[in-house]
């Protein structure tokens, strides 16, 4: 029985924050949705355009430069091992890398924004 009242006080508060924090979204005086979700998306899209320009790209790149890296110098290592350098790893990580480190120019044209 305590454990019920645990899960149940749990939900409970769980309810009451939900109900508390969330705001409803109400299209202006007219009730055109449509309208209020284009604006919102229009002020949101600079914001999102920034975030991903700022933090998202560099940050893929950074992973990808650690991989290319770690990844030539194990193809190194093979090689010196026996005798044969494989290309197509580094390669692809190395292409990647390219495409992540300019995709800040075009990807917004693509998707249009």
């Amino acid at each position: 029985m305590k454990k019920f009242m645990k899960i149940g006080t749990l939900l409970c508060v769980v309810l009451v924050f939900t109900f508390a924090l969330t705001s409803p979204a109400l299209a202006a005086g007219t009730g055109d949705v449509a309208a209020a979700v284009e604006s919102t998306w229009d002020d949101a899209s600079v914001q999102i355009k920034d975030v991903v320009n700022n933090v998202v790209f560099p940050a893929i790149d950074l992973i990808l430069a650690v991989f290319f890296f770690a990844k030539l110098g194990m193809a190194y290592f093979d090689y010196r091992k026996q005798g044969q350098f494989e290309w197509a790893a580094p390669a692809i990580l190395f292409a990647c890398l390219v495409f992540t480190l300019t995709a800040p120019l075009y990807i917004w044209d693509i998707i249009g924004i």
